[in-house]
């Protein structure tokens, strides 16, 4: 269920330790003498808010990013170029491709060859940030000087302020809130012409998901001819186990991070919940009975995406971001489930806007940079609703045109996807941005687009959205204690996961799955997730 956390927390845990891997292969220690001077000569938990030759103007700035494709460099040719070009300034940008960042960065890091800025969150993890923390410029006093745009946002939103903020209290990297982005993330979608076919009403609650998953099964539902080749329920491109038990109350954040939830105000880890345990339970009667993919623990991507994008659908619902990027060209048939209410009368989503619509770490100045003041007002520029449409985007005229007082997205004028198109010409998710509530009321579409119908899609779920673990930021030995402790009971969970859907006995083997959860460091699992909780408030 969390491969790819689980490895990322090991990476995680070896980068804390001193050690990057890149492509299966260790290098040194990512801490230069340097660097190691640098934090020696500063107090615990401090950091150097001045940069050498600090409040000259022009020059010239080396900034890298990280692209998860090579889709050339129109990404920096709109807006961003031209907003350097009108404050006197050339960015000399470095492309990096993901696939070959890891070993770049831990060449970079451990030579202190450093640019004089980063932007996107893709380019460091926290624990990286923390572990080479002298090679970083503290913002703080900058932005009050030198950004009004930020200060402003700061201000007046608190949670710009608090992602903002690093556990030990400064900023090392400036926020975003994104446009056309959604409240809710991934969601069911179900199959409405085997509904048709079999003469079924959309389901509304649990009970009558159920039911309509028995019919899928019992019913030539595709009409194939076929009664045995349909999957009622199948595994999407979203944690298929908490979404199938989501009408119980599994709202686990849009990531996943760590698995943790805010119930009744309070972080709470899902896996040890009673919610998550009576959804395993439905799950379990649901996979005895045929009614869940039998390969759903076993199956590898490319077995999951035959059977999603079959050429005669074969499966019933599924979990993903919309029905398009989920289905394929069976897409026509599927509509979203609406939210199922559970046995406690409540209909759950998945919400996390934080995750989606916010980031933190977009724009981190390092200490090579000879004007911090000079790069921070160009990054400034990106606080805008004309900078932030562009940035995400593409420029004006190109990508959008400005209609009265709102934005009109352009179809492509290359014949590619609109997704693509948006990446190629704008950083997209990367680099700093900033819009008000209410924004994305603005924007208008010129054709067939996915952000346009995710949104379409919010609009009837977003109300019933609650509160999520919010995106919080670790210690540098909260950060080593989780790499640790979390792979450890991420494993634990996730094979007694699978064996109470396959084989139930959630209840019997319960007190002893929380009683070998507390020996692998359960309760300083959850104090790190509260503390951590508690500083994130407290930065509000």
């Amino acid at each position: 269920m969390k491969k790819r956390q689980v490895m990322a927390l090991v990476l995680a845990g070896l980068m804390a330790a001193g050690t990057i891997t890149g492509c299966g292969s260790p290098v040194p220690d990512t801490t230069t003498a340097a660097e190691g001077a640098t934090q020696a000569a500063a107090a615990p938990g401090a950091a150097d808010t001045t940069a050498p030759n600090a409040g000259t103007t022009g020059g010239s700035f080396n900034v890298a990013t990280v692209r998860w494709s090579d889709w050339g460099e129109d990404y920096h040719t709109g807006f961003p170029d031209k907003s350097a070009q009108d404050l006197g300034i050339t960015i000399n940008w470095d492309t990096i491709l993901n696939s070959d960042w890891a070993d770049q960065k831990a060449v970079m890091m451990a030579g202190n060859d450093l640019p004089d800025a980063f932007l996107g969150s893709i380019c460091f993890t926290e624990s990286d940030i923390m572990q080479n923390i002298g090679s970083f410029v503290a913002l703080d006093d900058y932005i009050e000087k030198d950004m009004p745009n930020l200060s402003r946002i700061l201000s007046e939103d608190p949670t710009m302020k608090a992602l903002a903020t690093s556990s030990d209290g400064h900023i090392y990297g400036l926020p975003a809130k994104k446009p056309c982005r959604p409240v809710i993330s991934n969601q069911m979608f179900i199959n409405k012409t085997w509904l048709d076919n079999l003469g079924l009403e959309v389901p509304k609650t649990y009970d009558d998901f159920v039911k309509v998953l028995k019919a899928f099964k019992d019913g030539d539902a595709n009409g194939n001819g076929d009664t045995t080749d349909e999957i009622p329920f199948g595994e999407g491109y979203a944690d298929s186990v908490y979404y199938y038990c989501l009408p119980f109350g599994t709202t686990v954040g849009a990531d996943n991070t760590y698995d943790m939830a805010i119930k009744d105000g309070k972080p709470v880890f899902l896996p040890v919940s009673d919610v998550y345990k009576e959804g395993l339970k439905a799950m379990h009667e649901a996979y005895a009975e045929g009614l869940v993919d039998p390969e759903i623990f076993t199956q590898d991507d490319s077995m999951r995406d035959a059977k999603l994008m079959n050429e005669t659908p074969i499966v019933g619902a599924a979990p993903g971001w919309t029905a398009d990027s989920t289905f394929g060209a069976n897409a026509d048939q599927y509509i979203a489930l609406p939210a199922l209410e559970g046995p406690d009368g409540t209909a759950y989503v998945t919400s996390d806007p934080e995750h989606w619509n916010y980031s933190r770490y977009e724009f981190l100045v390092t200490t090579a940079c000879k004007d911090v003041d000079s790069i921070l007002k160009w990054a400034d520029s990106f606080y805008t609703d004309d900078a932030s449409i562009q940035n995400y985007y593409g420029a004006f005229d190109k990508a959008v045109a400005k209609d009265g007082d709102g934005y009109k997205i352009l179809e492509p004028d290359d014949g590619s996807s609109a997704d693509t198109f948006a990446w190629v010409q704008s950083l997209r998710d990367f680099g700093p941005k900033y819009v008000e509530d209410g924004f994305n009321d603005k924007v208008t579409y010129a054709g067939e687009n996915g952000d346009a119908s995710k949104l379409a899609l919010d609009a009837d779920f977003a109300s019933l959205a609650q509160p999520a673990y919010p995106n919080v930021s670790y210690t540098q030995d909260q950060l080593n204690t989780l790499a640790t402790l979390y792979t450890d009971i991420s494993a634990y969970v996730d094979s007694n996961q699978a064996t109470w859907v396959t084989d139930g006995g959630v209840d019997e083997q319960w007190g002893a799955y929380i009683e070998q959860l507390n020996a692998m460091g359960l309760a300083d699992f959850t104090q790190i997730q509260q503390d951590a909780y508690d500083t994130y408030n407290a930065n509000k």
